[in-house]
């Protein structure tokens, strides 16, 4: 049975609600977004609410997090109501489709770990297979609502496995919006590259690409650039 609490630096998650538990990619995507000059952010399926808290750490900016799923709903309410920014964020129950649609403004930076299968067999639990499965959120929608969303000189920034990460790219820039850095996630050194954690925005610039190793060569032996980049959340760096 997972652990139904996660606990980080300055913060704690409780996720026995969420079908989603914290995972590597939800803190490598809060971990490796900058947030300079963010006055406002939106956390696009915010699960048990993680990405919407590390931001928060780093940031002064008002965050909304929204989440189709009621139980991620309230459970991403019960842990932003404990932690030490909760009068930052903010917390609501819609899809991104009913959110483009409603917010009037435009937001600074955008974030999504979203749901990434398109082809493969689902979980048996409803909630589960939502979180993970682009049924509710193709990707068409994802990108139409970050259009619609973000400000003229905003910057998206999602984590996708490498192949859907291509068909991503691929469809952003049909749409005008451009990857501008790219980092390539390696989860063990004999293993090949498992994610892309890429940053999009309106205006085609010079392109930053790198990579990152997690783990040397035996599971928990941590390579020191993951330790940089997660250092600030995990209580063991």
């Amino acid at each position: 049975m997972p652990n139904q609490e996660f606990v980080f630096k300055q913060f704690k998650i409780i996720q026995d609600k969420c079908a989603m538990k914290v995972g590597t990619d939800a803190v490598l995507l809060g971990s490796w977004v900058n947030t300079n000059n963010a006055n406002s952010i939106l956390d696009i399926g915010t699960g048990t609410g993680i990405i919407a808290l590390m931001l928060a750490q780093r940031s002064n900016a008002i965050i909304d997090a929204i989440d189709i799923d009621k139980n991620a709903f309230i459970q991403a309410t019960e842990n932003v109501a404990a932690c030490k920014w909760k009068e930052h964020i903010r917390v609501h129950h819609i899809s991104l489709q009913e959110f483009a649609k409603e917010y009037p403004d435009k937001f600074d930076l955008i974030v999504s770990n979203p749901p990434y299968f398109i082809d493969s067999s689902k979980a048996s639990e409803e909630s589960r297979s939502n979180a993970r499965h682009t049924d509710q959120l193709p990707y068409d929608d994802l990108l139409k609502g970050v259009l619609n969303l973000l400000n003229p000189d905003g910057k998206f920034y999602v984590i996708l496995p490498t192949k859907e990460s291509e068909q991503f790219r691929d469809l952003a820039e049909e749409n005008k919006l451009f990857l501008t850095k790219l980092t390539r996630v390696i989860t063990r050194t004999d293993k090949p590259e498992k994610r892309w954690l890429m940053r999009f925005e309106f205006t085609r610039k010079s392109f930053s690409e790198d990579s990152i190793i997690i783990e040397e060569d035996q599971r928990h032996s941590y390579t020191e650039a993951y330790k940089e980049l997660t250092k600030e959340y995990y209580l063991g760096f």
